[in-house]
C-alpha cells in the first residue's frame, strides 16, 4: 500500500488584525507622550514665571528693606532733634520762669536761690505724694511762679521789717490774685498749674486762708504743696523781717501747722522725709555761694506763738 501525501497545515492567525492593534498602542502611546511632552513644557513655563516673580519679589523686598532702613536712620535723626528741640523747650520754659520771677522779687537778693530750692522741694513733695512723672515736672516749673503777683505790691509793704498792719496785710493779700490774673488764659499746661498756684497757694486747710477761704480738699494739691514748700523756704532763710530759723524751729512751726495751714498728710510726708529737704537747701546754696551768719531771733508774727 502506498504511503498517504502530507496535507497542508491552515495558518488561522490574523497578522493583519495583531499589526492593526498593535499600531493603535504605538498612536496611544505617542499621544500620551505628546500630552506629557505638553504638560511638562507648561510645567517648565510656570516654573519660570513663578522664578522670575520670586526673583522680582526678592528685589522688590531687598528694594523695601534698604528703604526700611533709610527710614529707620531719618526717624533716629527725627526723634533726635525733637528730644533736643524738647530739651530747648524746657530750658526756654525755666529761662522765662526765672527771669518773670526775677521781675516780681527783683529787690531780693536771695530770688535765685528761692526759685531753684521752692522747684525742687515741690517736686520732691509731689514724687513722694506719688504724683505721675508729667505732673511732678510741671511743678516743678510752675511753683516758682507763685508769688509772681508781687510785682503789683509796693515796695514799702514787700521790703517792711515790721509787722504789716491791717490795711497792708490786706493789700499784700492781693497779691494771689494779680498773679493769678497775670497767668490767666493760657494754653500752656504748666501756666495753668502756675495759675492755680498762684491763687490758692495761701489757702488754709482749716479755711482761715486767702483769697477764697477754701479749706482741706476744697484746695488743689499743687497749691497745698507749694504753700508747705513756701513756708519751708521763708522759715529757713533770711526775709526784710526774720533772720532764718533753726531747723528744730522750723520743724516745730511747720508741725504745729499740721491740720491748721498745712494739709496733715503733705506734713507727716515732708517731716518724714526732711533730711532730703535739708538736702536740697545746702545743695543750693553752697553751690551758689550763700552764707548766713545772720543771729537768729524770732519775727513779731511767731513770738506769740514760742
Amino acid at each position: 500500500m502506498a504511503l498517504n501525501e502530507a496535507e497542508p497545515i491552515e495558518v488561522t492567525t490574523d497578522f493583519y488584525q495583531l499589526y492593526l492593534k498593535e499600531q493603535q498602542k504605538v498612536f496611544h502611546l505617542q499621544n500620551e507622550l505628546q500630552i506629557a511632552s505638553s504638560q511638562s513644557q507648561m510645567y517648565a513655563r510656570e516654573l519660570s514665571n513663578i522664578y522670575q516673580h520670586s526673583k522680582r519679589k526678592r528685589k522688590q523686598l531687598a528694594d523695601t528693606n534698604k528703604q526700611l532702613v533709610k527710614y529707620a536712620s531719618d526717624l533716629r535723626i527725627t526723634f533726635s532733634s525733637l528730644k533736643k528741640a524738647h530739651n530747648e523747650l524746657q530750658e526756654a520754659y525755666r529761662d522765662t520762669i526765672f527771669r518773670l520771677v526775677l521781675a516780681s522779687e527783683y529787690k531780693d537778693k536771695d530770688t535765685g536761690n528761692h526759685i531753684s530750692r521752692i522747684s525742687r522741694y515741690s517736686s520732691l513733695l509731689a514724687k513722694k505724694l506719688n504724683l505721675p512723672e508729667t505732673e511732678s515736672s510741671n511743678i516743678s516749673l510752675a511753683a516758682p511762679m507763685h508769688d509772681v503777683g508781687k510785682i503789683g505790691i509796693p515796695d514799702h509793704i514787700i521790703l517792711k521789717k515790721g509787722i504789716l498792719n491791717e490795711e497792708e496785710f490786706s493789700i499784700i493779700k492781693t497779691h494771689t490774685t494779680i498773679g493769678a490774673a497775670i497767668l490767666d488764659n493760657s494754653k500752656s499746661a504748666i501756666l495753668q498749674m502756675a495759675h492755680t498756684i498762684a491763687l490758692s497757694h495761701h489757702e488754709h486747710w482749716n479755711g482761715n486762708g486767702y483769697p477764697q477761704g477754701l479749706q482741706k480738699d476744697q484746695i488743689p494739691l499743687v497749691a497745698r504743696i507749694v504753700s508747705l514748700a513756701d513756708t519751708f523756704d521763708a522759715l529757713t532763710t533770711s526775709r526784710p523781717y526774720k533772720s532764718p530759723y533753726p531747723l528744730d524751729v522750723t520743724c516745730k512751726i511747720i508741725s504745729r501747722e499740721r491740720e491748721r495751714q498745712f494739709d496733715p498728710c503733705i506734713t507727716d510726708i515732708f517731716l518724714e522725709n526732711i533730711d532730703e529737704f535739708v538736702a536740697i537747701k545746702n545743695e543750693v546754696d553752697c553751690r551758689n555761694n550763700e552764707e548766713n551768719d545772720s543771729e537768729f531771733y524770732l519775727s513779731e508774727r511767731d513770738k506769740a506763738s514760742f
